[in-house]
């Protein structure tokens, strides 16, 4: 098998309402990503996401730089071929962000190819691990616009739909107004449903060890994100100091930065993205870091679940899956939870083919 095209793209996904956390406002959702086809007739299909910003760099940097490394390549040397993008020209100016950005795209659509070709659903070509499904948490209902009737209700039917807990947005100008939230979210969803907090990086170590400590009192199942992601030392300091394990991983890029956290114990909860490491192949080492380090998997979603579900499914350590739901519309077979378990996919490939109508609606040329 030898790839013939490469071509990238680039969707905005309108976010209905907007949303806001402590760092990012959004409207619409970026999936800059590339189709590989093949002399066989396989199409692989994978993406990145955005806050539709910065989508215009990654579609460059597949086309000028990555594209040239792949045609008349074979798909199944994926290592080779990922070790010839990362180790090559754009290796100089980019070693995460933009460049493992479009790395991973083009990773996942490899990855997308060789499950196709074996005709299974990719967490079974990785070989499975969960048949039953894979839990889910909600994060679509706490965002930190929402005002606090609407945060309320939502965490409330969000319960009521099953899923093992919610996770809600922290980040206010006035931690007070953030202890009043997750106060009263603690008290409409009961004890036993598992209640997260992501602060998006907001707080500085005095905040966060402050605030951390005050909000132990809601049994939360982590704090996510609390400082900047380059500080491994600020949030070690965090680890030793609190009861509320430290989740992280959205903003780390390399395999690594993944192991600096781990080995300095500053990370409890491992959420290596996919669409943020470059790609399959390097989201697979870190689950084997982790799984070295006993540390739980619990995915960020930049691809909103629809390559995770597969990892998840394929990995032992992996015990929950974030779900927000705003572009599964636009997939083939999309990511689906039913009383608060992914179903697992059942056509070959990754879940990343997307219905033509909407790659035309939402295509930005």
């Amino acid at each position: 098998m030898k790839i013939t095209k490469v071509e990238s793209f680039v969707l905005h996904v309108p976010i209905t309402p907007p949303i806001t956390d402590a760092i990012n406002a959004a409207t619409h959702w970026g999936l800059t990503g590339v189709k590989v086809y093949t002399d066989e007739g396989f199409v692989g299909c994978g993406y990145t996401g955005t806050c539709a910003h910065g989508d215009d760099l990654i579609a460059a940097t597949i086309d000028r730089y990555y594209a040239p490394e792949l045609i008349g390549k074979d798909p199944f040397m994926v290592k080779e071929l990922w070790d010839a993008m990362r180790y090559g020209k754009m290796h100089w100016v980019g070693r995460a962000g933009i460049a493992h950005m479009a790395l991973a795209a083009v990773d996942i659509a490899l990855w997308d190819i060789m499950a196709k070709a074996a005709n299974k659903p990719l967490w079974q070509y990785l070989g499975g691990h969960k048949s039953k499904g894979i839990r889910a948490y909600n994060t679509n209902g706490g965002w930190l616009n929402w005002p606090k009737e609407r945060l309320l209700k939502d965490v409330a039917e969000i319960v009521e739909q099953g899923f093992a807990g919610v996770k809600i947005k922290v980040g206010k100008p006035d931690p007070r107004e953030d202890y009043d939230r997750v106060k009263a979210v603690r008290e409409t969803i009961g004890e036993q449903p598992i209640l997260m907090i992501d602060v998006n990086q907001q707080w500085n170590i005095n905040t966060a060890m402050t605030w951390g400590k005050r909000l132990e009192e809601f049994d939360l199942f982590w704090l996510e994100e609390p400082l900047n992601p380059d500080d491994i030392a600020g949030h070690k300091k965090l680890a030793d100091a609190l009861n509320v394990p430290i989740a992280l991983g959205e903003h780390v890029y390399t395999k690594y930065a993944f192991r600096d956290y781990m080995q300095q114990g500053a990370v409890e909860y491992c959420q290596a993205d996919v669409t943020r490491v470059a790609g399959i192949t390097e989201w697979l080492q870190v689950a084997g870091l982790a799984a070295a380090y006993d540390i739980p998997l619990c995915p960020h979603v930049g691809d909103m679940g629809q390559i995770h579900q597969h990892l998840a499914a394929a990995t032992p350590g992996a015990i929950m899956l974030e779900y927000i739901p705003w572009i599964r519309h636009i997939f083939e077979e999309p990511a689906t939870v039913i009383s608060g378990m992914y179903r697992l996919p059942e056509r070959p490939g990754a879940s990343t083919d997307i219905v033509p109508r909407y790659y035309d609606e939402y295509r930005v040329r």
